[in-house]
């Protein structure tokens, strides 16, 4: 399975291959996901898709989004980026849906469903403010396919800082946070630094 190719599969065979990623990351071991669509001359970030990266740039969430020709070069262009955009908020949710887990474990609130609820609220309560700090950073148009590929960045430090000093949000789950985000973006990039 091709993951720039998601954008085309009806909403009920999506699902289903997200919830058999999600089965098979939970399965142990290291799950390998085929991303590579072999597009000659693309840019290697059109080839390797959506990611989290850890490197001499820091640690970023990039998403990588399609639009196939739709007879208006500003539309198709807007649509590829929104799709991107949306790559990096489901990114993000998975890495703050690991945070609060990963929290709520930590705090001995697992069995206090309010409290889980709270820190899942008040996670989320900031996740439109660090969206709005993604950007794009990039794009390329097959010429063959005429698709257009756009790329989606957003900055670790950013999504920190803005959960670090979010109004309303719990100071054990700011403090967890500071401690521990670099950690679980590892954890959820896959990657040891």
């Amino acid at each position: 399975m091709k993951i720039a190719r998601l954008h085309y599969l009806s909403g009920r065979t999506l699902a289903a291959a997200a919830l058999s990623l999600t089965l098979a990351a939970c399965g142990g071991g290291k799950t390998v996901v085929e991303s590579d669509l072999g597009i000659k001359g693309a840019p290697d970030w059109v080839n390797k898709g959506t990611s989290a990266v850890n490197d001499k740039d820091g640690r970023l969430f990039h998403g990588v989004g399609s639009s196939p020709n739709l007879g208006d070069e500003a539309l198709q262009r807007s649509t590829a980026d929104d799709r991107a955009r949306a790559e990096v908020a489901r990114m993000l949710s998975t890495y703050l849906d690991v945070v609060s887990s990963d929290y709520s474990a930590s705090a001995g609130t697992g069995a206090n469903a309010n409290a889980d609820q709270s820190v899942s609220r008040q996670i989320k309560a900031v996740t439109k403010q660090n969206l709005a700090g993604s950007k794009i950073i990039g794009r390329w148009k097959d010429a063959k396919s005429n698709t257009v590929y756009s790329i989606a960045e957003l900055d670790f430090k950013s999504v920190k800082t803005t959960l670090e000093g979010a109004n309303g949000m719990n100071e054990d789950l700011k403090r967890y946070i500071g401690r521990n985000g670099e950690n679980i973006f590892d954890k959820v990039s896959g990657e040891k630094k």
